[in-house]
């Protein structure tokens, strides 16, 4: 998967930190460094600090750069968005109770869980909105939203890449995710 500027400046951070703590020499952190701004995936920059003793203070930093996801995971991350259409709500929480022991299958799950919620709950305001005609558009653009937008979640979670659906307010937040 490929990296961000973020990324990249977390693990600049990381390796200038083990620096400050006689981790590395100057020669061998500007080699790093110099690797890190030029890594292209994740798999590139893993390596630049796998060796090293992180403490608490610099392990916030690449605490946020978490490993390409497998296959496997990708499979049931996609499975999440598109059981929405089988079983909504249902669908992303029985991904969450067969493989929610993985960060990115979570994440996704959640993702999904929480779409499917604002739909039904939307479904459920309806006909009391729908007497406001100014309503009628948003809804309209919120069903088409329910068939394109899981589909697109899926292939973006079987590429393995972070899906947030637009629009979408988080009812069921990860506790695990908060506390890291």
């Amino acid at each position: 998967m490929r990296v961000t500027h973020a990324e990249r400046d977390r693990v600049a951070e990381v390796l200038q930190n083990a620096y400050a703590e006689g981790q590395l020499d100057e020669e061998e952190l500007d080699e790093r460094l110099g690797k890190a701004m030029a890594a292209k995936t994740r798999g590139e920059l893993q390596p630049l600090v796998a060796d090293l003793s992180i403490s608490r203070a610099s392990a916030a930093p690449f605490a946020a750069v978490p490993e390409e996801p497998s296959k496997d995971e990708r499979l049931w991350a996609a499975g999440g968005h598109l059981s929405g259409y089988l079983l909504p709500a249902l669908g992303p929480l029985i991904v969450l109770a067969a493989r929610g022991n993985s960060p990115y299958v979570r994440a996704q799950a959640y993702q999904a869980l929480n779409y499917h919620l604002n739909l039904i709950i939307a479904t459920l305001v309806f006909p009391v909105a729908a007497l406001l005609l100014v309503t009628i558009p948003v809804y309209l653009f919120m069903i088409l939203g329910a068939v394109v937008l899981p589909l697109i979640a899926g292939g973006v979670a079987l590429v393995g890449s972070d899906w947030k659906y637009p629009f979408t307010v988080q009812i069921i937040k990860d506790r695990q995710a908060i506390q890291q």
